[in-house]
């Protein structure tokens, strides 16, 4: 089975990373998806997300990089044959933004979502925290 892990990845995380290290390891095949989302705006160039997203993906032999930047995700799903797709979850505020967009996915093309809870070490962790914190010069702990 072939999933469809999307997001931003602006810039890829910690969180990022292990979220799509265990979806690795429950799919025979996962995407990773830079996707263009009109409500943040993009910190980093497509082709940079795309370069740290391979990055991220050494070793996992099941795991393809890939962009969508027109279009809905179910659009993207539909031309590459994808029925389910991938998204971590950090806490009750994540599981509320991304249920709306669940439904709609599953009523428009079929598409299930799963949802990886965060690795609670990393729940804190967010692309706008890491930009903030590089901005400022600081690493965390």
């Amino acid at each position: 089975m072939r999933a469809l892990f999307p997001g931003s990845f602006d810039p890829v995380t910690q969180g990022h990373r292990d979220v799509l290290r265990r979806a690795a390891l429950l799919f025979d095949e996962v995407v990773v998806c830079v996707m263009f989302n009109p409500n943040k705006t993009g910190r980093f160039p497509i082709t940079e997300r795309l370069d740290r997203l391979r990055a991220a993906a050494t070793g996992l032999s099941n795991v393809t990089v890939d962009s969508h930047t027109g279009g809905l995700l179910v659009d993207y799903c539909r031309r590459v044959g994808i029925h389910v797709v991938v998204r971590g979850v950090r806490g009750v505020p994540d599981l509320d933004y991304e249920m709306p967009m669940a439904r709609m996915n599953h009523e428009l093309a079929g598409v299930e979502t799963f949802f990886i809870a965060a690795d609670p070490v990393l729940a804190h962790t967010s692309s706008t925290l890491v930009t903030m914190m590089s901005q400022q010069n600081r690493v965390p702990k």
